[in-house]
């Protein structure tokens, strides 16, 4: 019997800076329920879902910092999704901003997505490792690109979590751009990757490359899906954004390449796709056997996918 999983590509529009977190998770709870009423048991959220794309700003006020952050989850605001997402019957990944304390009372801050099971229930955590962008104010610039000034890099690399009846793995924007992203969860056995992003159109350091952004998007996650043998979900917060222009072109890409389905719009949109989790085998048993043809011990130590306990 095929392993099937219906997951839903929810692709949001711009966020204004003024819109609040109640605002913006109302339109989450709008995706979602198209995204159950079309037999969804995934919906899957874009990187930093529950604001405008702050980083685009030069701000030195930690209060003023903090709250773009979330130090909980779920959160006040956000429970709503969880609970409703729970009634329904359908999980779904969101990218958010997180301040993290740890042991010794030192507080980081986190581009950070998980991943929530039908039941509601938190299967996994995964913080951005590929930190791009800046760590300085460039004024000059039409508008900035300080992940680098707001983010660390996520400590745990790339892990894969057993759910939805298969090998789940996240990551975030532009870790997508870098091979040994897909590879680390493909050396894991992974057979779905959920990928969020916010990716402006304008890229200052090379202009050159700005028509090409929609191909590269697309380049980098269906090569990745095909060389590992596995499902890719990459879903964008796109359209015009406090003035800058960003790529939407959500998309479900197979493992051999091919694009399942897409968004055409630059706004809240929803492309579902039925995946058959068993379909990676005709890659991961051929062309890419890891286990007969790769040298996996040039990657180090791999863990094994974690089972999520309810």
């Amino acid at each position: 019997m095929a392993r099937d999983i219906t997951v839903g590509a929810a692709q949001m529009g711009p966020i204004s800076r003024g819109e609040s977190r109640t605002e913006v998770v109302d339109r989450l709870l709008s995706l979602l329920e198209t995204g159950a009423q079309r037999g969804c048991d995934l919906v899957v959220f874009p990187e930093l879902t529950l604001t405008t794309f702050f980083p685009r700003w030069f701000l030195t006020d930690n209060v003023e910092i903090d709250r773009w952050f979330e130090s909980e989850m779920p959160g006040p605001e956000t429970k709503l999704l969880f609970d409703r997402a729970a009634e329904l019957g359908v999980g779904f990944s969101l990218g958010y901003a997180e301040i993290f304390v740890d042991g010794d009372g030192i507080k980081h801050h986190y581009n950070t997505q998980i991943l929530v099971e039908r039941d509601g229930s938190v299967v996994g955590k995964y913080r951005k490792v590929h930190v791009p962008g800046h760590e300085h104010d460039e004024p000059d610039r039409p508008f900035q690109h300080l992940e680098r000034y707001y983010f660390e890099p996520g400590p745990s690399g790339f892990e894969v979590w057993n759910a939805f009846g298969g090998v789940i793995g996240m990551a975030i924007c532009n870790d997508r751009r870098w091979s040994e992203t897909y590879r680390v969860m493909g050396l894991q056995g992974v057979e779905l990757i959920l990928i969020g992003y916010n990716t402006p159109l304008h890229y200052s350091p090379d202009p050159q490359q700005n028509a090409l952004a929609g191909f590269h998007n697309h380049l980098v996650m269906q090569s990745g899906a095909y060389q590992n043998g596995t499902y890719v979900v990459g879903v964008a917060k796109g359209g015009i954004e406090e003035g800058v222009d960003s790529l939407a072109q959500s998309v479900i890409i197979a493992p051999s390449g091919q694009i399942k389905a897409q968004c055409i719009t630059t706004g809240d949109e929803i492309a579902i796709a039925t995946l058959d989790l068993d379909y990676c085998d005709f890659y991961k048993n051929t062309l890419f056997d890891f286990d007969r043809y790769h040298q996996s011990q040039h990657f180090g130590l791999i863990s094994q996918p974690r089972e999520h306990k309810r």
